[in-house]
């Protein structure tokens, strides 16, 4: 049986939502001793200093104490240890915000929420802290490589309504890419294939059957050998913009993930910043369906072509 959801959780910090344990029945010396035991990432000393800070809360959002009596059934919340990040050098200007969305220019390189390695340096995380919004959630995800337009919903009761938008498909996006030029190729084309999951780690891949991705690609100017494409998806698979260019024979340029899955950089090393993907979310449009507004977001970034 599925445990209930509880009513109330404490706010994130630094972009990271808190996590949940509950004792189970039985007896131990402490809540000390029970956090230890059960969640030893942290030794008794460690755990003990997160307690003297009030860094662990009982059901009611109250700091546990330090000498706090063992209680079975009973909800703990607390944040997970955050690794060392290198401070990213890209801002993440707002394009908008009012009491129902933000919406930002995301630069390459940054997470669009806390995930593995990346949780400071988030653009979750960042806008949480610059505008003092605990509430924020993203509407939808950019990869880390990605640039552009990402919208945030405000209000916890209207996010269900938003995400049903992206879900349902009902958000127009239009996408800029740099790759390689093709002069057997006639644009505009629709590139619809079938994408599955590769055997390759984190790659996707195009399969005989019946197509389950389509895209709108068109070329808008090129210069030497390379050209800047527009796209247009109108389905949503993983790195689907990726996958269809490169079954053209068109890669895109600063791709690290196709054709060839380059190494991830060494934590606690700073990458390589001179050679970003060149993909970025142009533009975003819906109809809101909280106030029936339309909407158009437009990123403000440009993609290197020459």
């Amino acid at each position: 049986m599925a445990r209930p959801k509880p009513a109330w959780r404490p706010a994130p910090k630094e972009g990271v939502s808190a996590s949940c344990v509950v004792t189970p029945d039985g007896a131990q010396p402490s809540m000390l001793s029970f956090l230890v035991q059960r969640l030893p990432v942290l030794n008794e000393a460690e755990w003990r200093a997160r307690l003297l800070r009030g860094e662990v809360l009982d059901a009611q959002g109250q700091p546990l104490a330090v000498d706090a009596p063992y209680a079975a059934r009973q909800r703990l919340w607390y944040w997970r240890e955050l690794p060392d990040e290198p401070d990213l050098p890209f801002a993440s200007p707002l394009l908008y915000q009012d009491e129902h969305l933000v919406v930002a220019d995301k630069p390459h390189f940054l997470a669009t929420a806390p995930k593995g390695r990346y949780a400071r340096e988030t653009l979750l995380a960042r806008l949480q802290r610059e505008l003092g919004l605990t509430t924020l959630v993203p509407l939808h995800r950019l990869d880390r490589e990605t640039a552009g337009v990402v919208v945030f919903g405000v209000r916890p009761e209207e996010r269900h309504a938003y995400q049903s938008l992206f879900r349902d498909r009902a958000v127009h996006k239009v996408y800029e890419a740099v790759a390689p030029l093709n002069p057997n190729l006639n644009w505009p084309l629709l590139r619809e294939s079938r994408i599955e999951t590769s055997a390759q780690f984190m790659q996707m891949q195009e399969v005989p059957g019946e197509p389950n991705a389509r895209t709108q690609i068109e070329l808008l100017r090129s210069d030497g050998e390379w050209g800047l494409y527009r796209l247009h998806p109108e389905t949503g698979r993983t790195h689907q913009l990726r996958v269809h260019m490169l079954g053209l024979g068109l890669p895109l340029r600063g791709d690290r993930i196709y054709p060839t899955l380059l190494p991830e950089v060494p934590a606690g090393q700073v990458e390589d910043y001179d050679q970003p993907l060149q993909l970025l979310a142009r533009e975003l449009r819906f109809t809101d369906p909280v106030t029936g507004q339309a909407r158009c977001f437009r990123s403000q970034r440009q993609l290197t072509l020459a």
